[in-house]
């Protein structure tokens, strides 16, 4: 035939399309023509299959062979293409099952020698093939476990494209080559920190419960040594677990960030990016297929800013928009990749640049105007969105041997499970299941206290000390702590501890 048919997948963020890869023959100037808005690595795909086809004994017709992408108006980006582009142009004068060929989807970049490389996003592209209703896809082998964790479609994993030709019924006498190889997979995300070792901080434990309860946004501020990156490194093991679509999210996004992912991992993710840092490593981008940042990495699971007051102040505001909106946009020529960004967000600082402003025998030696500075770094506008603001100072001796309660991490997850369903079921009607998702507009309308509850939070918003969405936060968190003491109303000492935690305490 002159004409070959077969499909590939375009992502564009988590979202991938479906795209006819047609070849077609003419007896013109031998050349290799690849159409329909490809970048530059796609428009490279003609040499590496030549090559590849020639290293592999499969011989590509000595004409004019154009491959066109549709549809055309699609920007195509990443060499996940190469195969499909590969087996179109074969099937135009090698006998291979053409309706096979035309109802696969395939995968992955080509090596010149003919074998095939493994790419990045393979899972949510087989999930947008399997969703645009194809069965059969051909993954790299090393990326064969990842396309395994989709559900309701025929995985086959190839070494090189001799391998896929006799798949296809096509006739090859090629021998076989070693597969290229994934990166050893690192298994220590899935590690639990254990929240017993924390000792002589009671009150932030508490604190910690009530974020993971409510899903609240938590500043801590405290001088070194107090335990802050401690305390933080614990929140998702008392986070519950993820669920089949969160883990599908989770590992579709790694998968995107170019990790190797073998199977659905059930724990959060946990992040946390270097101070250092730019705001497109938060937000996302790069050439080619667009590499998810630290939020989208981050999403189901807590996002962690080690040295908040560290961090540029443009940096640190990047991060008001997804919180307020859960998802993330990174705009390109052509395309807007958009990803999920339903983190946790948690901030630790110390007080001023040295870390011992205000510290029980410390002694700061910065300029007060070094100190402005410094905690300026968190602007107004991203505090407005922190729920709960943690202070922390030093464990004394003294103190550590008076402490004696310990909360183990077994015993926090039950109480954030318990305080988890409770809210639950209050929410039922509504499409929310957690006191953060729920919106200000609900939560001083239908589900509104009496008047007598909220006239601590009434006066601070009438004195200005408090802004309306400071008071819808106040709200959630005084709604988790009422979930966690298992009140069915919300009462005055509910809104006195959310206050507390707002305010700042002195652990």
């Amino acid at each position: 035939m002159s004409v070959a048919r077969t499909w590939a997948v375009a992502l564009t963020g988590l979202r991938g399309d479906p795209v006819e890869v047609e070849a077609d023959v003419s007896s013109q100037t031998p050349e290799f023509a690849i159409i329909g808005l490809p970048d530059k690595s796609l428009g490279e795909a003609g040499r590496r299959v030549r090559n590849a086809c020639a290293n592999r004994g499969l011989d590509l017709p000595k004409r004019r062979i154009t491959v066109n992408l549709s549809p055309a108006s699609l920007p195509k980006r990443g060499s996940g293409f190469d195969v499909a582009i590969a087996v179109a142009a074969l099937a135009t004068t090698t006998r291979m099952d053409a309706a096979r060929v035309a109802a696969t989807v395939h995968i992955g970049e080509l090596g010149l020698d003919g074998r095939l490389r493994p790419v990045p996003g393979i899972l949510p592209a087989v999930v947008a093939a399997r969703r645009a209703g194809h069965a059969r896809v051909v993954v790299p082998a090393a990326n064969a476990a990842e396309a395994a964790l989709v559900e309701g479609v025929e995985v086959f994993a190839a070494t090189c494209l001799a391998e896929v030709v006799r798949w296809h019924g096509g006739a090859t006498d090629a021998v076989e080559l070693d597969p290229v190889t994934a990166p050893t997979v690192d298994d220590s995300s899935d590690e639990s920190h254990e929240l017993a070792d924390v000792v002589g901080q009671a009150d932030a434990v508490d604190a910690l419960v009530v974020a993971a309860a409510g899903g609240h946004h938590m500043l801590m501020s405290g001088p070194p040594g107090a335990g802050k990156t401690m305390l933080a490194r614990r929140l998702p093991g008392i986070l519950p677990p993820l669920d089949d679509d969160a883990a599908l999210s989770v590992a579709s996004v790694r998968s995107l960030s170019g990790e190797t992912v073998t199977r659905l991992s059930r724990t959060p993710p946990f992040e946390s990016p270097h101070h250092g840092a730019t705001a497109a490593a938060l937000i996302g981008g790069g050439s080619g297929v667009v590499r998810p940042g630290a939020i989208a990495r981050a999403s189901d699971g807590v996002l962690f800013l080690d040295e908040g007051g560290e961090f540029p102040a443009a940096v640190l505001d990047a991060l008001r928009q997804p919180l307020e909106s859960g998802v993330i946009q990174v705009h390109r020529s052509g395309l807007a990749a958009t990803y999920p960004a339903r983190f946790q967000l948690v901030v630790a600082t110390n007080p001023c640049p040295c870390g011992q402003y205000g510290v029980a025998g410390g002694r700061c030696e910065c300029a007060p105007q070094a100190i402005r500075r410094y905690t300026r770094r968190l602007s107004g506008p991203l505090l407005d969105r922190i729920d709960i603001d943690l202070r922390l100072q030093r464990v004394s001796a003294a103190r550590r041997e008076s402490d004696t309660r310990t909360v183990t991490t077994a015993q926090a997850r039950e109480t954030v499970a318990r305080a988890r369903e409770h809210a639950a079921v209050r929410w039922a009607a509504t499409p929310w299941r957690r006191n953060a998702d729920v919106p200000g507009t609900w939560l001083r309308g239908p589900a509104a206290p009496s008047p007598a509850v909220l006239s601590p939070l009434d006066a601070a918003l009438r004195r200005g000390a408090l802004t309306l969405r400071g008071y819808d936060r106040l709200l959630r968190v005084a709604w988790t702590v009422a979930d966690i003491a298992g009140h069915e109303l919300l009462q005055p000492d509910d809104v006195g501890r959310a206050l507390y935690l707002r305010r700042g305490m002195s652990a």
